[in-house]
Order: C-alpha cells, then structure tokens, then sequence
C-alpha cells in the first residue's frame, strides 16, 4: 500500500497513540475515526460505508472509542485513489480479494492500465467557430459541420468545438483546400470507420482469448500477469504498425488500378492526337513524346 504513500506531513495522532508508544521509539500512528477521516481526505460517513462493506477492518475498541491505525490510512487512501480512477466500490472490492489470495497490486493496476489506456497521445483541442472558418475556408457548410459532429470529429463545446484528434481535422482541412468536397471526405471516414472496428474487434478478441484461458472473467494467476501485460504493451505498436502497412498496400493498389489506367488511356489519348494532326512524314518517323 506504499505505493499510494504521499509524503505529506503525518497527521497528528489520538491522544491514545502517545500512550502505546515504544521506549526508544516514535510510537505508532492512531486515529480517532473524525481523525481518520479527515487524514484521507474523506468523511466519517465514508469510512463507516466502506468499513460495512468490509473494504477495510473494524478499529480496535477502547472503550467506546474505536482506534484506527495507519493499516486503515493506507487502505483508505488506496480506495481513494482507485475511485478518481474510475473504479467502483464493487470493482474494488475485488482488487482487494486479488490482493488477499497473493496478487500484487501494481502488476493488476499495470494490466489494467496496458488494457484501457488510450491508444493515441493526441490532445484535444478547442477550436472556435472563427479558428474552424480559417482551417477549412468556404468548404465548411452546415452538412459538413453536421456530419463531423455526428461523426465525433467536432463536438460542441461552449462556444466554439473539441476535437479529440486535431491531426484528422487538420489532414481533413488540407484535402478540402486541394479542392476536394469535404462532404465526400467525411463520408470515407464514415464508410472506412465500420471497417476499422471490425479488425480492431478481432484484434481485441485475440487478446481476450489470452485473458480467458485462465477462465472468462477471472484474473490470470499472479506469475503471469507481468508476462501478460508486456505482451498488451508490446501488441500495441505491432497492430498500428500492420494496419498502416495493410493501409498502403491497399492504396498503392487502388491507386495502380484506377489512376495507372486512367492516366495510361489519357497519354494513348495525346499519342494518337498527335498522329492525326502531324501525320508521319515517309513512314519512317517516331511519334512525338
């Protein structure tokens, strides 16, 4: 539980921990349950939830005073931190039972992070309505500007927009200014997106199945964690790498099949114009380039 450690000043402690104290030594941190609270940055009526809800041991009756230790602290201050994560108590509570039966917590937390961390390192950025107008020109209309939305590319955003992926609206904005409908453009993100989902689902579900060989919905044993969560980190670059690299291969050949054929029917169309407006003067003539 050190990891979650601050190095702020301790607390002060309940008049009952001065009392327990080793000769020679600091004596060991206690606390009141407003004590504890207020130490973790929670309240008295969290602490008694969780405590109910067996997230963390029942203090140590003295009377009718109920004395907390630093065990507690620390317990509390990682349920803390698993809560701004995102984690639910019942989620939690779980963890924490991985904990008990021999898990270490950093190497679950590393799972998890290898699993759900974005893939991408892109900032958003805020764009006002002004910013949008000098990016793309005339070619913004209502049903451009609609259609991003629907697409997530823009989303409203007070007075202006966010755009969770500047560099798609910026490379968006620089096929418009070539002359290039905007409206058409995003209608090929639209129609290429279903089938990015569609490799990415098989992708994912490769790597589920590496996760449910140890049973659906249970965490793997704890020698295998740190394999399986440098396998995720490492698929990572390894599946961006083979989808772009599908992505040229498929272009150079559609490029090869409609581009190469128009522009071979457009110089045979120039070879035998010029054919006809010179002529071959005594057959033995080459065509002009």
């Amino acid at each position: 539980m050190a990891l979650f450690k601050r190095s702020s000043p301790q607390p002060p402690a309940s008049p009952a921990a001065a009392q327990d104290g080793k000769a020679g030594g600091p004596p060991a941190a206690e606390y009141t349950i407003d004590e504890l609270a207020r130490a973790a940055g929670t309240t008295v009526r969290n602490v008694r939830s969780y405590q109910d809800r067996g997230l963390i041991d029942p203090p140590e009756r003295r009377g009718r005073v109920g004395i907390y230790t630093q065990a507690h602290l620390g317990r509390l201050k990682l349920i803390n931190h698993l809560l701004a994560r995102g984690y639910t108590l019942a989620n939690i509570m779980e963890l924490l039972k991985a904990i008990v039966e021999g898990h270490d917590l950093r190497s679950i937390l590393g799972l998890e992070s290898a699993i759900a961390s974005p893939w991408s390192n892109e900032t958003p950025r805020h764009y006002s309505p002004l910013a949008l107008a000098r990016l793309f020109g005339r070619s913004v209309s209502r049903p451009a500007q609609a259609k991003a939305i629907a697409l997530g590319l823009l989303e409203p955003d007070g007075l202006g927009y966010l755009a969770r992926s500047p560099r798609v609206l910026q490379a968006g904005a620089e096929i418009a200014r070539a002359g290039f409908p905007l409206e058409e453009v995003l209608g090929i993100i639209e129609h290429a997106r279903s089938h990015f989902e569609a490799v990415s689902d098989r992708l994912v579900a490769m790597v589920v199945g590496e996760l449910d060989r140890f049973g659906e919905g249970k965490l793997p044993p704890p020698q295998d964690v740190p394999r399986l969560v440098d396998i995720l980190w490492r698929i990572r670059p390894l599946a961006m790498a083979a989808v772009e690299a599908e992505m040229m291969r498929a272009l150079e050949q559609s490029a090869n099949k409609y581009l190469g054929d128009r522009v071979a029917a457009i110089i045979e169309h120039l070879h035998d114009g010029d054919g006809e407006g010179g002529g071959s003067s005594g057959g033995g003539g080459t065509p002009a380039a």
